[in-house]
């Protein structure tokens, strides 16, 4: 596949989607920016050189200007919260780093689809709609693509099934206020409320669900991680990677991610992630599932409670 992949920031997130990247047939030239040369250099050094096991592609540690005629651009810069700072802190921190990045990139690839992973992304994603002026099928932002992965790996190991027949979704900010549309999971084709009835009736007994734990065990799973290894970034990065290889493929898929409101669901102005339609030409619409009246009111919650940030951050 000849595509040509941009990554702002060369942190561990960033360099761990170049690395994933460099090891599959996705991009056949990928650009790593970075502020700082020498991590960015480093980086790249180091992945270039495991790629005489693969074919030829070329890795290079550029500028702004090197991202020209970029396919996808995957902006990752900024911040992770420190002890003590407040989520509206580290918006307001992410944000301003944001602005002073996106006149750059967006003059040097005004054509690219654009995948927005810095935290807070929904906000962040909000944030390069106002700075960018780009048309909003270019814009996603990773939102809760990896809720899903990690609510899909939750499911499937208390049903000790494959994750692959596991159809379930994380609605909402990628954050507390996220939730799970219940109403429309299954297992196969299975309702996921009544597979273990279903089951049973093989000889395979489950226990029903606990939906509170399964929503917290998605919330709380990045907390987790970083408390025992200090980051989370290979779960991310096979996510973003995933939205790559949709963006390029020969037809849409469908994915929950971050993309702005229009009055969907009773919410607008606020982005956040729903099931889209997403494929070569960008974001294409959101596949507007019909939700119970107790979902879509944790979707309004879950924008009251992003429409609270953005309201008092700077833009």
């Amino acid at each position: 596949m000849s595509s040509k992949i941009t990554i702002i920031g060369a942190g561990s997130v960033g360099s761990t989607i170049a690395y994933t990247l460099a090891n599959q047939d996705i991009a056949s030239e990928i650009v790593m920016i970075d502020i700082n040369k020498n991590k960015v250099e480093g980086e790249v050094m180091d992945i270039i050189q495991g790629t005489y096991f693969r074919n030829p592609i070329s890795i290079v540690a550029g500028e702004y200007e090197d991202a020209k005629d970029s396919d996808i651009v995957i902006i990752t810069s900024g911040i992770a919260r420190k002890p003590g700072q407040t989520r509206l802190e580290l918006a307001q921190t992410n944000v301003n780093i944001l602005k002073s990045i996106t006149s750059e990139i967006v003059k040097a690839a005004p054509n690219a689809k654009y995948i927005i992973v810095s935290n807070p992304v929904d906000v962040m994603t909000y944030a390069f709609h106002k700075f960018s002026g780009l048309p909003e099928n270019q814009i996603i932002g990773s939102g809760t693509i990896l809720d899903t992965a990690r609510l899909r790996c939750g499911l499937s190991e208390h049903f000790n099934v494959a994750q692959k027949n596991v159809h379930a979704y994380i609605y909402g900010e990628h954050g507390d206020s996220s939730f799970i549309p219940w109403s429309c999971a299954t297992i196969g084709s299975v309702p996921v409320d009544d597979y273990p009835e279903v089951m049973s009736k093989t000889g395979v007994e489950f226990a029903p669900v606990d939906k509170e734990g399964m929503i917290e065990y998605v919330r709380k799973s990045g907390g987790k991680i970083i408390a025992n290894k200090g980051a989370t970034f290979y779960a991310v990065s096979a996510s973003v990677v995933q939205l790559c290889n949709i963006l390029l493929a020969a037809s849409d898929s469908m994915a929950t991610v971050s993309t702005m409101m229009h009055g969907e669901y009773g919410v607008e102005d606020v982005c956040m992630s729903t099931l889209a339609l997403v494929g070569p030409d960008g974001y294409k619409g959101k596949v507007l599932v019909e939700l119970t009246d107790e979902e879509v009111a944790k979707m309004q919650a879950s924008a009251e409670a992003l429409r609270s940030v953005v309201s008092q951050i700077e833009i």
